[in-house]
């Protein structure tokens, strides 16, 4: 039976839930799968924070102290963050330990740096629990799907915007109500930046194109856009034209470079994506070989992540001196990947003003947009009260992104038009 050694840093939510699963399942996984897994130590930042498990005192020490003992086959990273973990994931390294990690902040901007070192040292870097939670992705795109050249990823992968955007959808509650209602469900931080502006389906996108489209992803490359500002009308109109509003994470591989932007869009109500609701999340890829593959499950949550960090352990105890298998290839190491401008996209788009309802306005938008050689597809404008303020919904046809922006800052500065205009993209039309 071959037995592996593990340092845990960190024991919060996530941490307290690898904890719980590896102790209750110390026996299944030896009878299982053969593998014993021994826990050598366990380190927090304060050893009185009260946990949803019970530590026995004598496993508390020292990160620096976890990270050098040579007892340690693997370090355990889950203390989240960048500083501090780049630190001790790079120390664990250099001492010859595996690392397995669920921190995708890390491994979306510092993750040249640490898979070159986990090569150079011949050791394993496992990150299954980066992105998606206990959704295996990660693990098909190392193995299952190798055989494909995956030309597009379609994701739904922040649990806290889905949640929020379908509250919105169900109970046609506005988004600070439904924010509200998301941290209250213990959806959402206290601070929820990380997830309503996109940053952090933006870390998991950098980390799943890496591995898709074999390369480097310079992260602050990834176009970013989040959720605030989508509003109970927005959702309420998509909605009437046949759409749902979605926080995607996409990138599409082309001949001229990557597409990688983070977004709210419409999506068809038929669509697959569109019918994830809650906290779910789901990826889609689309392989040359295999066509489309789509990956559902909870994204976040301690179990759901605790369940991927174990896979990982697995992987290694499984395969001594084939780790190159399990960091990542070379060719995501030292191929840049160019990404492009969003100003360079096309796409279909959704535009909602809030315009003085009297004749003719509507008129000289139209005139913008078809200077800018974008063509209307629908309109809405039900509310008529004369020299009120009133929405005004139009749907283009495809369209430069670069012409839209154009358009929208020349219409934002007609008479007649009060406020910013909302534009979303539309995906998955055909």
């Amino acid at each position: 039976m071959k037995t592996l050694r593990v340092g845990l840093l960190g024991c919060g939510q996530v941490g307290s839930g690898f904890f719980s699963l590896l102790t209750a399942k110390k026996r299944f996984f030896e009878t299982e799968i053969g593998v014993s897994f021994e826990l050598a130590g366990v380190a927090v930042r304060s050893r009185k924070k009260k946990r949803p498990v019970r530590i026995p005192p004598s496993l508390f020490t020292e990160a620096e102290s976890l990270v050098r003992d040579p007892s340690v086959d693997v370090v355990v990273e889950l203390i989240g963050g960048t500083i501090e973990a780049k630190s001790l994931v790079l120390d664990a390294l250099r001492q010859g330990k595996h690392v397995v990690t669920a921190n995708k902040a890390l491994l979306a901007e510092h993750g040249d740096e640490v898979f070159e070192l986990a090569h150079q040292m011949n050791r394993a870097v496992c990150f299954e629990a980066s992105v998606g939670g206990g959704i295996p992705v990660i693990k098909a795109l190392r193995e299952g799907l190798v055989g494909n050249q995956i030309d597009a990823i379609h994701s739904i992968i922040n649990g806290t915007s889905n949640y929020i955007l379908t509250a919105m959808s169900e109970k046609k509650i506005d988004f600070k109500q439904a924010l509200s209602e998301a941290q209250a469900k213990g959806y959402a931080e206290a601070d929820p930046t990380l997830d309503i502006e996109g940053i952090d389906a933006a870390h998991k996108l950098a980390v799943l194109a890496r591995f898709a489209f074999g390369g480097r992803v310079h992260f602050p490359d990834i176009y970013c856009e989040g959720i605030s500002r989508i509003r109970g009308e927005d959702i309420a109109f998509a909605e009437e034209f046949g759409y749902r509003i979605k926080l995607l994470a996409i990138a599409k591989l082309g001949a001229d470079g990557l597409e990688a932007r983070v977004q709210p869009a419409l999506l068809p109500e038929k669509h697959i994506l569109a019918n994830v609701n809650r906290s779910f999340n789901a990826v889609m890829l689309h392989g040359d070989e295999v066509g489309d593959v789509l990956f559902y499950g909870r994204g976040a949550g301690a179990r759901p992540t605790a369940s991927a960090v174990i896979s990982d352990l697995v992987d290694i105890a499984k395969q001594p001196g084939r780790f190159s298998a399990t960091t990542a290839p070379m060719r995501a190491i030292r191929k840049n990947l160019v990404i492009k401008s969003i100003s360079s996209i096309q796409s279909r788009y959704y535009l909602r003003f809030h315009v003085v309802d009297r004749p003719g306005v509507l008129a000289k938008i139209a005139q913008v947009l078809g200077g800018h050689k974008i063509s209307i597809s629908d309109v809405i404008q039900k509310e008529r009260s004369a020299g009120s303020i009133v929405p005004l919904i139009l749907l283009t046809h495809h369209a430069h992104e670069k012409n839209v922006r154009q358009a929208i800052t020349r219409i934002d500065r007609l008479n007649g038009v009060r406020g910013k205009s909302q534009v979303l993209r539309i995906e998955g039309d055909a």
